[in-house]
């Protein structure tokens, strides 16, 4: 099976907030990649060799300075009233479209698919956890990983 139930997801009660508050049918479309599923596309984009974002080293691409387009803050807008993302952000991944599938990396075993217009108007349910996860685009070179620094490393897989 490839997604896991969403109400079991230890991480669930972050988006099931009235504030932000997340509609039924956009919380549908939030989906927990089953186990072998979440380690398997962490795998294939993130690393072959470590389970979590707080243990990548310099071998993993994440980490290499040729794939680092930048850094941006995403805290003070998280902060805010305002629901956007850092303008740089959206500059890095400007040409994604709304359905672009996205991928949401808690570590190895926590996944989530959805898809960018859904991240874009939530992304701050699911930055309550921010150590660390890192976002991608399927089939897209860019991605992006968020601190509890309150900066996100933008990147580029090449």
């Amino acid at each position: 099976m490839q997604y896991s139930d969403f109400n079991a997801f230890k991480k669930a009660w972050a988006f099931k907030r009235d504030d932000p508050k997340i509609p039924t049918e956009d919380l549908e479309k939030i989906r927990v990649l089953s186990e072998e599923f979440s380690n398997n596309i962490w795998r294939d984009y993130v690393s072959k060799e470590q389970l979590h974002p707080d243990h990548l080293t310099p071998n993993d691409w994440l980490k290499m300075e040729n794939h680092q387009m930048g850094r941006a803050h995403w805290e003070s807008c998280w902060d805010s009233e305002d629901h956007s993302l850092p303008d740089e952000v959206l500059q890095h991944v400007g040409h994604w479209g709304d359905d672009t599938v996205v991928f949401f990396c808690y570590h190895s075993d926590e996944v989530i698919e959805t898809t960018w217009v859904v991240f874009s108007r939530y992304w701050k349910n699911f930055l309550f956890f921010d150590n660390g996860p890192i976002l991608f685009g399927k089939k897209k070179k860019q991605a992006i990983q968020f601190f509890s620094n309150g900066q996100c490393q933008l990147l580029s897989r090449s």
